[in-house]
């Protein structure tokens, strides 16, 4: 990030206006010159790029009904800039570019110029107030009633505050959005899919849809929570946590009409949400997956030492931890998900890069993680026999055929279904390995 002089500002504006020129001569259509209203010498920096091209997508997706005959985006020493031709009426776009720019909190920096087929600036009917203290018109900039350093605080709160909500509404969204795609995953031996019920008689798909979105705000609330609590303790953060897991389940169970659809998700992916919002930055908004499991064993650790120096065999739970040592999901947190890492992610992976699809991929995913861990539900299901049966029959499958046919698996399905066994903790996985996936995406 280097300073800038005001001659090179100047020379900038004017290799701009030629540009301008230039492109009116050529295509004959108005154009939209998109510039950042930043203070002070430094004219970008990584956050202000975010900020630009944030700007440059919300133009495009504005102008989408339009056809955009040139386009030149930049991002220079001297400030980034965007120029664009466009065969529209340029009150039209006049008027696209202002909604843009006062809608949002982050527009406020944007200064979007439409010029017309005559070369005309085209003027607001209203100027902007103050970014910083919201004085109407230009009295502050006249004044300069604002330091350099006040008005790049302002400018740096203004692009902080609304990349937080994008992001959080964002890892919402995968969060939820691997809770989808695990269910609609086809077929998976026991489980609720797009075919059948699996070993379940109080839950369909349309129950794991219902569950899955009306999780979503708690995904975010996660989010929230991590990036609040980021310089408080690890315990501290998991018992801010605690409280919204509890509430979360809550919804579920009325959602559902008492089905336990997403409990095992609702910790794992609460704590994996809070995570990439504890190491949330502007320049870095979704830290390495790596990083983020660690985070999230570093979360959980202590609280779930506690819960299993604590146990005792009232839960299904504690009962096979009592019993067979069997962590489950909780488990899996305390190692970072080392499961996931170690198994998960290398075998989807693989499979998608050979060109399965993501249905395919995850599907075989699924029998991984089946043949190699202890699960929860497969044992309170079945038993010890149970369990053994489960991994043994999918070791078999696994060994005789590495990428089973769709065929193979639905046999295995049936197989699983007449006797009762149900690997939901392994689905769980699976939903987390497809959103940390698509985190590496």
């Amino acid at each position: 990030m280097a300073n800038v002089t005001l001659n090179q500002v100047l020379q900038s504006r004017e290799e701009r206006v030629k540009k301008q020129q230039h492109v009116l001569n050529q295509f004959g259509y108005p154009l939209i010159s998109f510039t950042m209203n930043i203070a002070g010498p430094v004219k970008t920096s990584p956050i202000i790029e975010r900020a630009f091209f944030e700007g440059v997508r919300l133009l495009k997706e504005s102008l989408c009904d339009y056809n955009i005959a040139y386009q030149e985006i930049d991002t220079k020493i001297t400030g980034c800039e965007a120029i664009f031709s466009v065969n529209a009426d340029a009150s039209n776009l006049k008027s696209i570019c202002t909604n843009i720019e006062d809608s949002l909190s982050i527009g406020r920096l944007f200064d979007m110029d439409v010029i017309d087929t005559d070369g005309n600036k085209l003027e607001r009917n209203a100027l902007r107030g103050c970014f910083v203290c919201g004085a109407p018109g230009r009295t502050c900039a006249a004044s300069r009633a604002h330091s350099v350093d006040e008005l790049q605080a302002a400018t740096k709160e203004i692009i902080e505050n609304y990349f937080f909500l994008l992001d959080r509404e964002q890892c919402a969204t995968l969060a939820t959005k691997s809770l989808l795609d695990e269910v609609y995953t086809t077929p998976k031996p026991g489980l609720v899919d797009g075919q059948n019920n699996g070993s379940h008689s109080d839950m369909d798909l349309h129950t794991f849809e219902k569950s899955a979105h009306a999780l979503k705000p708690y995904f975010g609330e996660c989010f929230s929570i991590g990036k609040k609590t980021a310089d408080l303790t690890y315990d501290e953060a998991f018992s801010l946590l605690r409280n919204s897991g509890i509430q979360a389940e809550q919804v579920m169970y009325s959602t559902t009409g008492g089905a336990n659809t997403h409990k095992g998700a609702i910790y794992s992916l609460g704590i994996l949400c809070a995570s990439i919002g504890r190491l949330w930055s502007l320049e870095n908004p979704f830290a390495d997956v790596l990083r983020i499991c660690l985070e999230s064993a570093n979360i959980a650790g202590n609280a779930i030492k506690k819960d299993f120096e604590q146990i005792d065999a009232s839960t299904a739970g504690g009962s096979l931890y009592l019993q067979y040592g069997i962590t489950g999901i909780r488990g899996e947190v305390a190692s970072g998900f080392e499961s996931v890492l170690k198994i998960g992610l290398p075998c989807y992976k693989n499979l998608r890069n050979k060109g399965f699809t993501q249905n395919d991929a995850g599907a075989i995913t699924l029998l991984h993680f089946i043949a190699n861990i202890k699960d929860t539900n497969i044992y309170h299901r079945g038993g010890i026999e149970g369990a053994k049966y489960a991994t043994q029959s999918v070791i078999s499958l696994l060994n005789a055929s590495p990428e089973p046919t769709k065929e193979q698996i639905e046999f295995l399905d049936d197989d699983f279904i007449k006797r009762n066994l149900s690997p939901g903790g392994c689905a769980d996985l699976l939903a987390v390995t497809y959103f940390l996936y698509s985190l590496k995406q």
